[in-house]
């Protein structure tokens, strides 16, 4: 059991001491900082780590003291620190770095700006659930730096994202011994700021089979119809920049998707693997889909030809005049462009893959099949999220039901 010692300071002031043992630390050069390396084994020399504790009376001093000991007992001791919120962010992310790919990482730097600007000069320590609440407050009603007007509130669902990045940094935060609890578990985006945001930002429902049709037809002689036709059938947008023409077997009518093409700030390319193993996956060609790669395949042919050395073969599907590989923006500039031009009803490329899934779901497609093309885990989630019947698509239904509401029986 530790000593609890009298301390008179030189003011005549009595305070109580105590110093405990509360583990062990890496033996670091006082010359250079850095940790002395046993040379035998090639492991940090450790050296024990204490805590003092200095309390105004003695029951003081043997409350504190009995607390820590329970505590180091029970194995939910958290030693004192000086971490600020910034300091465990910057830890938290250079751990994620290894584990998430470089445009997951930069999604929670973006997130995690509002955290800086908000609680980043606080102690962890010192964090509570009634800071978090407020800066969830700030969030919805004050946080945007651009995309609207600055000063205005981010939309609930960027909100949660930010406080989803925080409690997993705090979680990690309990695990390292840093703090004792996760003081924003239970803190999240008040219900009303939902409500108001569905009221006032209506979702953009995808496109139904007729505007699909529409806009088919006013491609057929688009440079980019092959494209196009890929996104129709539910590749995402970065499946369709990063497919080469070696993924595609245009005798067997199938291809492969195990690479992608994202961008990174919309401007930073970023090649990588499919985000999960689901991802990567291969898909029979639709006859349609066939028949315009094979005549884009035919036309980058014609254009090599003609361009000659001006022409920089890539491998990749989808490229330029000249064979540059194009991106996300570009497929999404130009898919607007035809839109406008055919006067179409505007919609986020990457919601034509809804409209793919929908169509599929409601004509009797399995959930596992469904799940499959869509390269997801979890055949629940893609019901959930890219499922969207139309009140046309419900007309079977309300059909079944005429036969069971109605009045006549049949015949004997």
């Amino acid at each position: 059991m530790p000593e609890i010692k009298k301390i008179v300071l030189q003011g005549g002031a009595v305070r109580y001491r105590f110093v405990v043992d509360v583990g062990y630390e890496p033996k670091k050069d006082k010359a250079s900082g850095d940790a002395i390396i046993n040379e035998a084994t090639g492991e940090p020399v450790m050296k024990r780590k204490q805590l003092t504790v200095t309390r105004n009376t003695l029951p003081e001093a043997k409350r504190e003291l009995a607390r820590i000991i329970n505590e180091q007992a029970s194995g939910t001791f958290v030693p004192p620190n000086e971490m600020t919120v910034t300091h465990l962010l910057d830890a938290w992310l250079e751990r994620k770095a290894g584990d998430l790919e470089e445009s997951t990482i930069q999604g929670y730097r973006n997130a995690l700006c509002h955290v800086y600007e908000y609680l980043g000069h606080l102690r962890v320590q010192k964090l509570t659930e009634d800071h978090v609440l407020s800066m969830a407050a700030w969030l919805v009603v004050a946080a945007r730096r651009r995309g609207g007007k600055p000063g205005t509130g981010l939309r609930p669902s960027t909100a949660q994202g930010v406080l989803s990045r925080l409690k997993e940094a705090l979680n990690w935060a309990v695990i390292r011994k840093y703090v004792y609890a996760n003081v924003a578990l239970y803190v999240h985006v008040p219900k009303r700021a939902w409500k108001e945001d569905r009221r006032n930002n209506k979702r953009v429902a995808p496109w139904n089979v007729l505007e699909v049709k529409d806009f088919l037809l006013g491609i057929r002689n688009d440079r980019m119809f092959g494209p196009l036709m890929l996104s129709l059938m539910g590749l995402r947008p970065a499946e369709v920049a990063g497919l080469r023409w070696t993924d595609i077997d245009l005798d067997g009518g199938t291809l492969a998707i195990d690479i992608t093409r994202t961008m990174i700030g919309n401007a930073t390319v970023l090649e990588k693997d499919t985000k999960t193993e689901a991802g990567e996956r291969a898909l029979p060609l639709p006859e349609p889909v066939r028949q315009a790669l094979l005549a884009f395949k035919a036309l980058q042919e014609i254009e090599q030809m003609s361009m000659g050395t001006y022409y920089q073969p890539s491998g990749y599907m989808f490229v330029d005049h000249l064979g540059e590989p194009l991106t996300t923006r570009h497929l999404r500039e130009h898919s607007y462009s035809v839109m406008k031009r055919l006067e179409l009803r505007k919609v986020r490329l990457y919601d034509a893959r809804h409209s793919c899934l929908t169509y599929l779901a409601v004509n009797g497609v399995p959930d596992t099949v469904l799940a499959a093309w869509a390269g997801h885990v979890s055949a629940s989630f893609t019901k959930r999220v890219y499922v969207h019947p139309s009140p046309e698509d419900l007309r079977s239904a309300s059909d079944h039901l005429t036969v069971l509401l109605g009045f006549e029986k049949d015949a004997a």
